[in-house]
């Protein structure tokens, strides 16, 4: 009797688990794992994504990979705005984090407004933002006789360049932000305290209590930024299209203009998967280094 008993026990937990977790991960299998060895398949072959019929190449799309310079120009211009827009956007999303943390006025419509940006589409801000720099900087330069805000933007790789990153900063650093709030609302006030009737001043207590103390936040919000830049693409093609001339062209455009606009799928392929590898390397990485120096409070 106890035994049939726990045995429908199970039979509802199992039933629980499958009601609540079965649509997501069916979803999951469908559009995540399954179109992911896809394109692990499609990468070994030459087909065009277009045709039903296609052959086994074996190594030669990686092979190919390792000697296309445009693939690795633009993997270099990816990881170069990687680096800019992560420092740039969690220094910024700390520092509003750190400012609206204090009992200031409006703080929380101060919050809504910083985190704001994030609602918006990367197509939109694209979009948005192009009209920004082509219009209303003219005018702002004019107006506090900056020159660096009136040039023509998006004439240059520099210029497309910093574009980008200001523009993936204000958008991402909202983000940050809240998560950086959420890190410094954890920190009981007792070691603030305690730093401050030791003597410690306000940068000795930013340093060596607050940061260490936040350094999960620290790491989740490295790791999201790493990712998001790596993997940008609306943004890029919103705003900058890859020019002038493909010279800011991030690595995801890359790889669709292989995949899809060349008809090269199996090809294309080849240089996501290779893609996933280097994203999952410094993701491992980033995270591995800034883990070991948590502390629990």
């Amino acid at each position: 009797m106890q035994k049939a008993m726990k045995q429908r026990r199970r039979f509802r937990e199992l039933m629980d688990y499958v009601i609540f977790m079965g649509p997501a991960l069916l979803l999951f299998i469908t559009l995540c794992l399954v179109p992911f060895f896809q394109q692990i398949w499609y990468s070994f072959t030459n087909w065009d994504g277009i045709k039903s019929s296609y052959a086994i190449v074996g190594l030669k799309n990686y092979i190919r990979v390792m000697s296309d310079t445009k693939y690795w120009t633009s993997m270099l211009f990816t990881l170069k705005f990687t680096f800019f827009a992560t420092i740039f956007s969690n220094l910024l999303g700390f520092f509003w984090a750190y400012w609206l943390s204090k009992r200031i006025p409006f703080r929380n419509l101060m919050r809504a407004g910083f985190y704001l940006p994030k609602i918006v589409g990367g197509v939109i801000l694209g979009f948005v933002w192009r009209f920004i720099f082509q219009n209303f900087f003219p005018v702002l330069a004019k107006i506090t006789g900056i020159a660096w805000l009136g040039q023509t933007w998006f004439s240059t790789a520099s210029s497309s360049f910093w574009a980008l990153v200001i523009v993936m900063t204000w958008s991402s650093a909202g983000y940050m932000m809240i998560i950086y709030l959420a890190g410094l609302t954890s920190i009981s006030d007792d070691y603030i305290e305690a730093a401050t009737v030791d003597g410690a001043k306000n940068l000795q207590i930013l340093f060596k209590v607050v940061i260490p103390l936040i350094m999960p936040s620290i790491t989740q919000c490295l790791f999201l930024s790493i990712v998001n830049c790596l993997r940008m693409y609306d943004l890029n093609i919103s705003l900058t299209n890859g020019n002038p001339f493909r010279m800011s062209e991030a690595v995801t455009m890359n790889v669709y203009q292989t995949a899809f606009s060349s008809n090269q799928l199996g090809y294309g392929s080849a240089k996501a998967l290779i893609l996933v590898l280097i994203i999952a390397f410094i993701s491992i990485l980033q995270v591995s280094i800034t883990s070991r120096r948590e502390v629990t409070q």
